[in-house]
């Protein structure tokens, strides 16, 4: 079994980030892809973001963006070394903001985010400052802030990856780019120009192209990082995926965060797991629940689980063969992945960004989590260190996981690994994970990564996902025209 793998999320706060801009902007420019991560104040009430309608859930989710705000956003830059062994270069920044202006804040997303190490005393210090809707002064493209940093995003033109989307890139356009538009058809209208490379949202690959079990964030990362692990191994061949992350040096390390995914290791142990936080990725006993909330244990049972009932369907076959009938008593299965769980929409908290629940952190009182709020929603090594040949990024040098001595330096955060940067970095891995399986010789000479799930945003309780595309009968939104040829410098339209 491989070693744990451990990530350095490097913090962003008022006080640091003029200083980490430069390596910020490099790495998004010479990423393969970038996945987002958001801790929210809140989502608004629970039932309108169910709606039987698409367009009623927007507006909710409009309402929400507009008087809720972003408190932490996670970046994780993904920058492909080598294609050929799939090997990627990853960059992980957690940005803790503060918006200027007056916003609500649940009380159930200040009990989950404080559950899982969230520090408001630093935000409300350190927070980096912002201003929702349109930018106030036209300097969106210049200076060094966040509404620059998202049009340095913008301007890159790289795929991004989200996972149980909708709700992330509507605060994102709130918050960092302009008002949210009234209807649908011109949102997605603008998002189409303002991510020409694509959205991808690893919700909907979990489900529609990986097929997983349960596709709560915690539970498909921990699953693809699994499967990767067992690649190229006879028994299970497939593209393996390899991830290298930077060393910091000097001052540099000082703003590093390591957290640490252990290795899935089984066990014979008879532990009784809560089907409820097994499907959902959420439960509403939280940490007072007397069972099991660990996902690599859930992970593993559900694999054992799939092999009994392959077993099971090859005894009845063979017995049907000879005469006998084959009684049916396999164990129930977990709740479809698209089912809507009731009982959770009267329980959930405010978003704490989907199941972001990494290792075995989702049990908050709510065991809130995006997904498990408005999903429902249901259906979610150390190596050796080597110098960097990445001259853009003074500092900095590669390494693959961390040297065994770096324990000492490591800066823990309460909670566990729940965190924005760290549920991006989670995003991302799932992404480049379902890349590899995917590839074939056709689709290796297109732009495309994953055409197949381009531009299509999960919807919780809907077989068929959010189309990003820009239709016929809709125009994108005049503030969007006039912000894009900021970003690019002339009239894109």
């Amino acid at each position: 079994m491989t070693a744990s793998l451990v990530v350095p999320v490097v913090d962003v706060q008022n006080d640091n980030f003029k200083e980490l801009w430069p390596a910020m902007v490099i790495a998004i420019k010479t990423s393969s892809f970038i996945a987002l991560d958001t801790e929210l104040s809140g989502l608004g009430n629970r039932k309108s973001l169910l709606a039987e309608s698409i367009e009623d859930r927007y507006k909710a989710i409009c309402h929400a963006a507009r008087s809720r705000s972003i408190l932490s956003l996670g970046i994780a830059c993904y920058k492909n070394l080598d294609k050929s062994t799939d090997k990627y270069l990853v960059q992980v920044y957690n940005l803790t903001l503060l918006c200027s202006e007056e916003y609500i804040i649940e009380p159930q997303a200040v009990q989950f985010l404080v559950q899982h190490g969230f520090d408001f005393n630093k935000q409300y210090a350190q927070g980096i400052p912002y201003c929702k809707g349109n930018d106030k002064g036209g300097a969106d493209g210049r200076g060094v802030h966040i509404r620059a940093l998202f049009t340095e995003l913008l301007r890159a033109k790289k795929p991004l990856v989200l996972h149980n989307g909708l709700i992330d890139i509507a605060f994102l356009y709130q918050a960092f780019y302009s008002h949210v538009p009234e209807r649908l058809a011109t949102f997605t209208a603008d998002l189409s120009d303002m991510f020409p490379a694509g959205i991808y949202d690893t919700k909907y690959i979990s489900e529609f192209e990986l097929r997983l079990t349960a596709s709560y964030l915690e539970y498909a990362y921990k699953k693809c990082k699994l499967d990767n692990n067992r690649m190229g191994t006879s028994e299970t061949p497939g593209r393996q995926i390899h991830v290298e992350f930077c060393h910091y040096a000097g001052n540099m390390s000082t703003y590093v965060d390591y957290r640490t995914c252990p290795a899935v290791v089984p066990t014979e142990e008879k532990t009784d797991v809560c089907e409820r936080f097994s499907a959902f990725g959420w439960c509403p006993n939280g940490t007072k629940c007397p069972q099991s909330h660990d996902t690599d244990l859930i992970v593993l049972q559900d694999e054992k689980t799939k092999q009994e009932k392959r077993k099971k369907r090859k005894r009845r076959k063979d017995k049907k063969h000879s005469g006998d009938a084959a009684p049916d008593d396999s164990p129930q299965s977990k709740v479809a992945c698209m089912e809507v769980d009731a009982e959770q929409t009267e329980h959930n908290g405010a978003n704490m960004s989907e199941e972001k629940t990494e290792g075995g952190t989702s049990n908050g009182a709510d065991g809130n989590t995006k997904e498990s709020h408005v999903e429902n929603m249901p259906g979610e090594e150390a190596g050796v260190m080597r110098e960097a040949q990445n001259p853009d990024t003074t500092g900095i040098s590669k390494l693959e996981g961390l040297p065994d001595n770096s324990a000492k330096k490591e800066r823990k955060a309460d909670g566990g690994t729940h965190r924005a940067g760290f549920d991006a970095f989670m995003t991302g891995y799932i992404f480049a994970f379902t890349c590899a399986q995917i590839k074939t010789q056709e689709e290796e000479s297109e732009e495309t990564l994953m055409p197949s799930s381009v531009n299509k945003v999960y919807l919780s309780g809907k077989a068929a996902p959010l189309n990003i595309v820009k239709s016929t009968f809709a125009k994108s939104s005049k503030a969007h025209m006039e912000k894009m040829k900021m970003v690019w410098g002339q009239n894109k339209m």
